[in-house]
């Protein structure tokens, strides 16, 4: 069949709508954010403005409307009434669709009575709920990011590697990469090695990773940014991510649950080339929002290809 006729884009949109229905996302929205007070005095990190008009939650959800994701889940626990408010007058789906945007608070049971103890554990305590539409696929995102991502890419490359566990990755510079995941990959993107914020300046030379091997996977050659960071956005099949859960007690994504598991789950990294800014500190809110003013932005709320959408707001 050619592959630029009518009857193999119908196909293939097909074929993408199949794939967008057995995923479900899930938004950790429940950070406290001690390294943005006091913009997060009285509300968590993914309810806190940014652009004047939008929270931090509206990115991940944004992106994975944009990316015809609509079965969407977001975790919250800490300082959360702005966030709910926020969420329940802006995400209303068709009544007559099968999508949602669903708040999951922490919650006593007579199996826990425990407080999220990490994402991981959020994630595991709310299992039986993420896990209840029988979704082949599902995307884990923070709630604290900027960027725009068509998550569908990233399921592309986890299918096409036949992949248990996905990671998203972006360089970044030493300054930073002693406060997240660094992680070393072969050729194909399979990780070797994973270590959570290292702080010895020996561990951090070990983790750096060769220009070369940067510009090969399709990033700017930067000297300074030589370190491939955990986004904190994982694709897990959903089979792995239950067996994972359930079978221990470990109770974060960063500092345990990856490291740990390498040596038995196919794990790949998705090199993401696009604009992305981590926002936990003040330092990095305050530049990114003056960065905004700029004639050309890096990032662009308003591109009309894929949106980011916040409540509307209407003149009395």
């Amino acid at each position: 069949m050619n592959k630029f006729s009518i009857d193999y884009f119908q196909k293939l949109c097909i074929i993408i709508t199949m794939l967008q229905k057995k995923i479900v996302a899930v938004i950790m929205g429940g950070g406290q954010g001690v390294r943005l007070f006091p913009l997060t005095k009285d509300r968590c990190k993914p309810a806190v403005p940014i652009g004047g008009r939008y929270r931090l939650i509206d990115i991940p959800i944004s992106n994975s409307i944009n990316s015809g994701l609509k079965k969407i889940n977001i975790l919250t626990q800490f300082n959360t009434s702005s966030l709910h408010r926020h969420i329940e007058r802006t995400y209303r789906f068709d009544n007559f669709s099968d999508g949602f945007c669903t708040i999951r608070s922490a919650e006593q049971t007579t199996e826990n009575t425990n407080w999220y103890q990490g994402t991981a554990d959020a994630v595991r305590q709310n299992l039986r709920y993420i896990l209840a539409f029988g979704p082949e696929y599902v995307l884990i995102l923070s709630g604290d990011q900027l960027y725009r991502m068509n998550y569908m890419d990233l399921a592309e490359f986890h299918i096409e590697r036949k992949a248990d566990v996905t990671i998203c990755v972006n360089p970044v510079a030493r300054d930073r990469a002693k406060h997240m995941g660094l992680l070393h990959v072969d050729d194909n993107l399979k990780i070797k090695d994973f270590v959570e914020k290292p702080k010895e300046d020996e561990l951090l030379d070990k983790m750096k990773t060769d220009p070369e091997m940067l510009a090969r996977f399709g990033f700017t050659v930067n000297e300074d940014r030589n370190y491939m960071a955990n986004m904190g956005i994982y694709f897990f099949n959903a089979d792995v991510l239950k067996r994972i859960l359930l079978g221990n007690s470990m109770v974060d994504f960063g500092r345990e649950v990856m490291p740990s598991n390498i040596e038995h789950f196919k794990m790949f990294a998705f090199p993401f080339t696009g604009f992305w800014e981590d926002l936990g500190t003040i330092d990095a809110f305050y530049k990114v929002n003056m960065s905004l003013l700029d004639r050309n932005p890096e990032f662009n709320f308003f591109d009309p290809s894929a949106p980011i959408y916040t409540r509307p707001r209407f003149l009395p």
